[in-house]
């Protein structure tokens, strides 16, 4: 088992027991090595500093008994952000109607990369995306490498709405 998925089978019912959800978790090898979590609260609410630091104490804590790394590392918790990286199919689904620009991992009708709008999810965990030329392809959410939201106006207001 690779180490990201061990780190974060291991710290995900702890941050879920304290009401947030994990986004995504990567770690940087070599000299500054970096364990980065990304998480967003499970109640919607924009994350704090201190929501980080409650996540930091938990998993530091955790790793320090399992010590799945080994060799020295920084720990990094933030919130996903506006132009938010998309992990999760749940996350296709709910940002439907937004601009996104996706990468796969193979060509899909030849090509790899993706920019558009976020059309849902379709049966058999196929991620739709509405293209500028009309086109609405439904590529498979395992194929996709990384994905995320494009910083607009339209998403910039969604989020400030939904502060409100």
């Amino acid at each position: 088992m690779d180490v990201v998925r061990r780190i974060t089978e291991l710290i995900e019912p702890a941050v879920g027991d304290l009401g947030y959800e994990i986004v995504r978790v990567t770690f940087r090898s070599g000299v500054n090595a970096t364990l980065q979590i990304m998480a967003e609260r499970v109640d919607g609410q924009p994350m704090t500093v201190d929501d980080c630091a409650e996540i930091s104490h938990v998993v530091s804590a955790l790793l320090d008994v399992e010590d799945p790394i080994t060799e020295a590392y920084s720990l990094e918790v933030s919130s996903p952000g506006i132009d938010r990286p998309l992990t999760r199919l749940k996350d296709f689904e709910r940002f439907a109607g937004f601009e996104a620009k996706m990468e796969l991992r193979r060509p899909h009708d030849g090509r790899k990369r993706f920019r558009g709008r976020l059309a849902g999810v379709r049966e058999g965990g196929l991620v739709a995306i509405r293209l500028d030329d009309g086109s609405e392809p439904a590529l498979p959410f395992d194929e996709i490498s990384s994905a995320k939201l494009i910083l607009t106006d339209e998403l910039i207001a969604a989020v400030q709405d939904n502060r409100s």
